[in-house]
């Protein structure tokens, strides 16, 4: 069962409840970077449909796989460092799928060295977002992404600054909006807050108080569409979703 009532965000502006909407999306307690289900349920209602293949090629613990099933969507993970069964393993640089055949494309890539993955150097976890070898590493899987996608379809990509105190803040979530709208076209950029451990420590506002700096509240959430050929002159975005899921969403709604 889910934890509280699911319904679409309407601003720029998403915060969820809990990490995760089912006892059952949750990871194992060592995995670290989990993308919360709320933001993939959100997405998923809005840009695909019943039926669609959603792919999520730095998959990690498997949220993306799973609000999709239970959204009966299809679902293909890929990740370098597996930690279940059914996650394939890959390079997002390289993805064993074929040409435009994704309907949906999620992404939550690393935000440069603060969590260890897995230590493998093929890893783009590995490279310190202050490096120019992480954003050409990012650049090839944006690439990649717009490989798999078909025409007239939507991905997303939610990802933070990065940020050491007594250093220079490293502007990922520009530098990447900046890449993406050279092969996509932008929907919209969502700020999403953030609830992550640390924040939740005293100590950790107290330091940044005395220190004078600021701790990272709020991750970005760019969403991107890739138009056809007939639709590139005039984009339009076309709503994808069934009309029996769109009844029920503003049948349901209600301000929270």
């Amino acid at each position: 069962m889910s934890k509280q009532p699911l319904h679409l965000q309407t601003t720029t502006l998403w915060d969820y409840p809990s990490q995760h909407y089912k006892k059952s999306m949750e990871p194992a307690e060592h995995y670290k970077g989990a993308t919360p289900a709320y933001i993939i349920w959100n997405l998923l209602s809005r840009y695909t449909k019943p039926k669609d293949l959603v792919v999520d090629p730095m998959c990690g613990s498997g949220t993306t796989i799973d609000v999709a099933r239970d959204l009966n969507r299809k679902a293909l993970g890929y990740d370098i460092n597996i930690v279940r069964n059914d996650v394939f393993k890959a390079d997002a640089r390289k993805l064993p799928l074929e040409n435009e055949k994704a309907d949906f494309v999620f992404i939550d890539p690393p935000y440069s060295t603060h969590i260890r993955y897995s230590g493998s150097k093929e890893c783009i976890g590995e490279l310190s977002a202050k490096s120019d070898e992480y954003y050409k590493a990012m650049n090839t899987v944006l690439h990649e992404i717009n490989r798999i996608l078909r025409p007239d379809r939507y991905m997303a990509l939610y990802v933070s600054d990065s940020f050491e105190k007594g250093k220079p803040v490293m502007p990922i979530g520009f530098t990447l909006f900046s890449m993406l709208s050279g092969i996509f076209v932008p929907v919209d950029i969502i700020s999403v807050k953030r609830h992550n451990a640390t924040l939740q420590r005293n100590n950790w506002h107290k330091a940044a108080a005395e220190q004078n700096y600021f701790l990272r509240g709020f991750n970005y959430l760019f969403v991107m569409f890739k138009p056809s050929a007939k639709n590139k002159a005039k984009t339009v975005f076309p709503d994808r979703r069934s009309n029996e899921e769109k009844e029920r969403q503003i049948e349901n709604f209600e301000i929270k």
